[in-house]
């Protein structure tokens, strides 16, 4: 694990080590929810304490001075201590593709300075993929750059990924493909790496967006809100819901993609 010091790359490195390992503890509970249940709230509880407190006791063991978002963060002011770092960790987005077995799900871990952004990583251990990017700089999926995609028209090639009640929401004329995935944190990074062109979100927190947007906006991309206007995550630090339907997408093609979405009175 990281050394004690503070340098950007040993938190770094500490942060890919804890999300790898705390990886390896999820699969013990991975696709193991009751066959008789839809979802089995036990499996999912139990699994989000035992990473959550595994995650924890490694945060203390290496930084004990450093804070741990716990669902809402008041702003203190600038600080040159150990507490001026708080870190976001998510435990499982995905929930129920998680006890059914289904390898869509991961975890996700932020680190903030003075409340900005340090550097987001999204981490799914069923398939490996690594999805990383220090605020500012580049982003990466594994050793590769990533950017969103380059494309500059929609077509019946094209990718909008949603959320599961997007139907009921929304009439789309969207002529591509339309998939709900069932984890919002990969949704963002695979427009974060141009595998699909947008994602409609919704029903989120700070917590939930808080590694993945790093992720995106270093590879290019951008989370508007569906009337168009500014969204600004660090709004939501304080731990409200955010009630908006979001867009995920690149800035040249939002017009393009918020208009073949209507949404139904």
């Amino acid at each position: 694990m990281a050394s004690k010091s503070q340098g950007i790359e040993d938190l770094t490195q500490f942060a890919m080590e804890v999300i790898r390992r705390s990886g390896e503890e999820a699969l013990s509970y991975y696709g193991k929810g009751k066959p008789n249940l839809k979802f089995d709230d036990e499996l999912i509880t139990e699994a989000e304490l035992h990473l959550t407190e595994f995650y924890q006791d490694q945060l203390r063991a290496h930084f004990p001075e450093h804070q741990v978002f716990e669902g809402r963060q008041e702003n203190k002011g600038y600080t040159h201590e150990g507490k001026r770092y708080v870190w976001i960790y998510d435990a499982l987005d995905g929930v129920a593709n998680f006890q059914a077995g289904i390898p869509i799900w991961g975890i996700s871990l932020a680190l903030l300075e003075n409340f900005w952004p340090i550097f987001g990583m999204f981490y799914m251990p069923a398939t490996g993929d690594l999805f990383q990017a220090q605020a500012g700089g580049k982003a990466f999926w594994g050793d590769k750059e990533i950017r969103v995609s380059a494309q500059e028209d929609i077509n019946d090639e094209s990718l909008l990924l949603t959320y599961s009640r997007f139907h009921q929401h929304y009439h789309s004329t969207f002529p591509g493909k339309i998939r709900d995935l069932g984890c919002t944190s990969a949704h963002i990074c695979y427009v974060a790496t141009g595998r699909a062109e947008a994602a409609v979100i919704a029903n989120e927190s700070y917590r939930d967006l808080a590694a993945a947007r790093v992720i995106l906006e270093a590879a290019g991309g951008e989370i508007y809100k569906m009337d168009g206007s500014e969204f600004l995550l660090d709004e939501y630090i304080d731990g409200q819901r955010i009630d908006d339907h979001l867009l995920v997408v690149g800035p040249e093609i939002y017009s393009q993609v918020r208009n073949y979405l209507q949404e139904t009175s």
